[in-house]
């Protein structure tokens, strides 16, 4: 059980059930008119896909090895944490910046201000598209 294709396949597919079996107590409803259900229902569906075709592919390449690097996971719990303080007490687009220059400490290899920039761009964009485009109440400003 030391084969780190096959743990991230089982776990996607706990992950898919641990989500999708509570959607199904909701109303599903159908494209047209839409219930509660359906959105966790379909995401699910779709991450127990790619968790079932990673075990089985899991079977044909070469075990990789499992590992745990704390150090990495601390990093980027910090970041988790620090972007709702800073969201609380400042503001969400602050937040973001925050959470992904604290959290690329945990990346391999050379460490670049820019692509953090760029990755807060995106994300900053994102939140305000879901902010403008689906209604929801964020505080961005």
């Amino acid at each position: 059980m030391n084969d780190r294709n096959l743990n991230r396949g089982l776990f996607l597919i706990a992950l898919a059930l641990l989500f999708g079996v509570p959607a199904f107590n909701y109303q599903i409803g159908s494209f047209a008119h839409a219930g509660p259900g359906l959105f966790p229902a379909m995401v699910s569906g779709m991450l127990l896909a790619i968790g079932i075709i990673t075990v089985i592919r899991s079977r044909f390449v070469k075990p990789i090895p499992m590992s745990v690097n704390f150090k990495n996971i601390g990093i980027i719990l910090a970041s988790l944490c620090t972007f709702a303080l800073v969201s609380t007490f400042v503001n969400m687009t602050v937040g973001i910046v925050v959470m992904v220059f604290i959290a690329s400490l945990a990346a391999s290899g050379k460490y670049s201000w820019v692509r953090n920039v760029k990755v807060a761009v995106v994300l900053v964009g994102f939140a305000f598209g879901f902010q403008k485009l689906l209604g929801l109440n964020l505080p961005l400003y």
